[in-house]
């Protein structure tokens, strides 16, 4: 089933003619859970990989001095989790069972019972892409076909897995790869992405508000105050298309669009901007791919797609996270690639 983004509260370039030529196409992914295949796109699916070619592990964590959760017992947990928050329970009664809580309590990576890793981590499938699928994708000459992987464990002090970026010829595998290897524990289940299907889409954004010229930035903060206040509402009656004024809010509903996305602007969002070059030839950098464990909350809800829009169960349990991915404190994961050359190492920032 496709997915579709409500059109936005209102036409912003209406309001602000200035913010047209800042706008910029982004492709939101819409993960949903699924049983992909290593042919198609997905988050957490299977990688069309070459047999003969080594798979990628952690060289920052390779002895058994890291200990973490099994992932077989961090999906399980999973599971039993959203099988109870479903069923029926008397008022005062506990979620799990004694077996369950048992169950959940070894997934946990704050509980007691943390395991050895067994040798080097192998680095876990994230994101793959076709340009069959995204047709946007941009690439080195030759390539159709981005992969992303990632450490299951912190890196330093961002919080953040380290990232490995593949581009393929994906009529060059002639012979993938049919079992990677997996790693025997993970240092965070945040990193731990769920079986994802993609139904990608088009959409167009604006920056966000620490990205824009200060006056025009401004401005649109004086209109959201203007707009809130219905004493001072009046030179909206011309909008035809805005229904309620006092719940438009620019940066979240009306610039940059929130979840899983390829392209767009930066979703800046605790800190502003600061200046980001390749590491390899000091070129300006561009947004690649945004990875969020969620696809809208309560903040962005005009994003949530009409195809979704009869879930009225717990949010967190819904297709708006479907990946169970978690980057921080429910931020996002940023990949920005060399304007120069995509071959050159990406940047990644958290927002």
């Amino acid at each position: 089933m496709p997915r579709t983004t409500p059109p936005r509260p209102l036409d912003a370039t209406a309001l602000f003619p200035e913010l047209a030529p800042l706008a910029r196409t982004a492709v939101r992914l819409h993960p949903r859970a699924g049983t992909p295949t290593a042919t198609d796109s997905s988050i957490g699916g299977p990688l069309l990989w070459p047999a003969d070619e080594p798979w990628p592990t952690c060289p920052d964590h390779n002895s058994a001095s890291h200990h973490g959760v099994a992932p077989d017992d961090v999906r399980l947990g999973r599971r039993i989790l959203a099988e109870a928050w479903a069923r029926p329970r008397a008022e005062g009664a506990d979620l799990l069972t004694p077996e369950e809580r048992v169950i959940v309590d070894r997934a946990s990576i704050s509980g007691s019972a943390r395991i050895p890793q067994d040798g080097p981590v192998p680095m876990i499938p994230v994101v793959q892409l076709y340009a069959s699928d995204v047709p946007a994708l941009p690439g080195p000459a030759g390539t159709d076909l981005l992969q992303v992987l990632w450490c299951p464990f912190d890196h330093d002090e961002d919080y953040l897995p380290a990232v490995e970026l593949y581009w393929r010829a994906s009529a060059d595998v002639t012979d993938p790869l049919a079992a990677p290897p997996q790693p025997s524990v993970i240092g965070s289940d945040d990193y731990l992405p769920e079986p994802c299907v993609l139904h990608p889409e088009t959409v167009t954004e604006y920056p966000a508000p620490h990205e824009l010229p200060e006056d025009l930035a401004e401005r649109i903060e004086a209109w959201e105050e203007d707009q809130n206040d219905p004493d001072d509402s009046d030179d909206l009656d011309d909008l035809d298309d805005l229904d309620d004024v006092t719940v438009v809010d620019y940066q979240y509903d009306l610039s940059v669009a929130p979840g899983c996305k390829l392209g767009g602007h930066a979703p800046w969002s605790f800190s502003d901007p600061f200046p980001m070059a390749c590491p390899e030839c000091g070129s300006d950098v561009r947004p690649l791919l945004t990875i969020d464990g969620t696809e809208w909350d309560g903040g962005s809800g005009s994003w949530r797609p009409t195809e979704d829009a009869h879930y009225t169960g717990l949010h967190f349990l819904g297709p708006a996270c479907a990946t169970h991915l978690n980057i921080g404190r429910s931020y996002n994961l940023q990949l920005y690639v060399c304007t120069s050359s995509p071959d050159h190492p990406h940047v990644q920032n958290m927002q």
